[in-house]
């Protein structure tokens, strides 16, 4: 018998800890534990299971990614400021062939020029941004759908 489908790993990358402190009118006044009760109670609404991870080391979010071949059922990223220039992760994620989608609490395509470049944009089926905490419930739902699509 196969395992349930549903297991999300939500990773949180680099500062992503430092919320709370970091500047709220950008990124919200939850700190990362307030973010990740948030996200769980949302994907258990959803019958989805999370489990989540958060490094500033950017080997360690590789080797975590390397690690999720039948662990998960699908990724939900927001890598920080490694979205834009880490080829190493890109090229995890795609190791990992699940399905992903990409979430940033702020708006990065209306935010500094080097914010708008994603290096792991087309290996995720979707991008969440703009929408603060609100984004991970997007992105869970945009998950349980992929999910959904697979098993029939």
């Amino acid at each position: 018998m196969s395992p349930p489908r549903g297991r999300i790993e939500v990773m949180h990358g680099v500062n992503l800890d430092q919320l709370g402190r970091r500047d709220p009118q950008i990124y919200g006044a939850l700190t990362l534990v307030e973010l990740e009760r948030r996200i769980e109670q949302e994907a258990g609404r959803l019958d989805l299971e999370a489990s989540f991870f958060h490094t500033n080391h950017e080997g360690e979010f590789v080797e975590r990614l390397h690690s999720l071949r039948g662990q998960a059922d699908g990724v939900l990223l927001n890598p920080g400021a490694w979205t834009h220039y880490s080829w190493a992760i890109r090229d995890a994620l795609e190791i990992a062939t699940l399905p992903a989608v990409e979430v940033h609490l702020s708006d990065v395509r209306n935010r500094e020029p080097w914010r708008r470049v994603s290096v792991i944009a087309e290996l995720c089926f979707a991008t969440v941004s703009g929408r603060g905490a609100d984004g991970y419930a997007d992105a869970l739902l945009l998950l349980r759908e992929r999910l959904e699509e697979g098993a029939s």
